[in-house]
């Protein structure tokens, strides 16, 4: 559902916002223009990518531990046009992960565990479902020029997905599993096989997601049954011996399970997937005769980011076939309603 909402700001502001107040429900308000503090620039929101955990807060009204306690402008995949200061013009990718860079984490360079981190669209930071935002200008990568703006918000899901390859430790010729071909799945295909991994397996509950996966790079795609045959089928392809690395990106312990099912004794496992609750489970005796090792995929560092636009300036990356639908802010309603009922790939909303 979706309702406009006037502020008691000033009226000549053009400033408008897509607040979520309670699950299922999102308003359009019209806000006061951010004023930027010291380190931020003004940003024109060009394009917002709409996610998996966008999708939790919109169904559930909450994601893992946090609740929605107020009404939140969501929105972390973003990028936009600076409108102040010496940049003022360029077009830029955002990261939404504001580190301290004072804590522990930081200073051993692992800015995405930062204890003190405030990150777009969660919790009592506002994201950039707005028409202009105030984001820190260290946190806005150059965005490559043939890049166009709708493209530019899946530039931050390749970083996760770039992270989550070295999470891996993948090598060339490697043989892996992408358990869950959404947006992070697609990329991950993509990146894999630029990367020289071979095989690649990808399973997937959606049919159209499937062909996705095929086109993506995937050496072969299975849809998921209700039996589980597309873990013997990955485990007959490798004669047995299962895949190098699994990654998980699902959100679902059924693509845990075929993580843990389908990956070599020895092999590395990565969770991507972000689950409804806050429990994930998966077979313990098979993953622990089977000496796995298990990494959980946090985000991105902010080497991925450049890492991503770099890839995408090279046309090593595809981002415009991930696009399934776009919507302007006034249609924010509708672009949640289409993002929950999973019928594409990647929903973008133009502010």
């Amino acid at each position: 559902m979706q309702a406009d909402h006037a502020s008691h700001g000033d009226p000549a502001m053009a400033n408008k916002a897509l607040r979520l107040v309670r699950a299922g429900e999102v308003v359009l308000t019209s806000e006061a223009m951010p004023e930027p503090k010291a380190g931020e620039v003004l940003l024109r929101v060009t394009a917002v990518g709409l996610c998996g955990s966008d999708m939790h807060w919109f169904t559930e009204g909450s994601i893992g531990d946090a609740v929605l306690t107020r009404p939140l402008i969501l929105g972390h995949e973003f990028s936009g046009r600076i409108e102040s200061g010496p940049r003022a013009g360029e077009r830029v990718a955002a990261d939404p992960a504001i580190s301290c860079g004072h804590c522990d984490m930081c200073h051993e360079g692992w800015p995405n565990l930062c204890r003190f981190v405030v990150f777009a669209g969660h919790g009592t930071t506002d994201g950039a479902l707005r028409t202009y935002m105030a984001w820190p200008e260290r946190c806005l990568v150059p965005m490559p020029g043939n890049v166009t703006d709708a493209e530019g918000p899946v530039l931050e899901p390749l970083g996760v997905a770039l992270h989550a390859i070295d999470l891996g430790h993948v090598k060339p010729g490697q043989s892996v599993g992408v358990y869950g071909t959404g947006p992070i799945g697609l990329l991950l295909i993509q990146a894999l096989r630029g990367c020289g991994a071979d095989p690649i397996y990808a399973t997937e509950r959606l049919a159209h997601r499937v062909d996705a996966a095929r086109a993506a790079g995937a050496t072969e795609a299975f849809q998921i049954d209700a039996n589980g045959s597309e873990r013997q089928l990955i485990l007959d392809r490798t004669a047995g011996r299962g895949v190098d690395v699994a990654f998980e990106t699902g959100g679902n312990d059924d693509a845990v399970g075929t993580a843990v099912a389908t990956v070599r004794p020895g092999g590395r496992v990565v969770l991507v997937g972000i689950p409804s609750d806050e429990r994930t489970s998966f077979n313990a005796s098979t993953a622990r005769r089977h000496g796995l090792t298990l990494s959980l995929c946090r985000r991105m560092v902010p080497g991925d980011l450049v890492h991503a636009t770099d890839l995408a300036a090279a046309g090593s990356i595809q981002l415009g076939p991930l696009i399934s639908h776009r919507f302007p802010l006034a249609e924010g309603g509708r672009a949640f309603d289409t993002l929950a009922a999973r019928s594409g790939l990647k929903v973008i909303v133009e502010p």
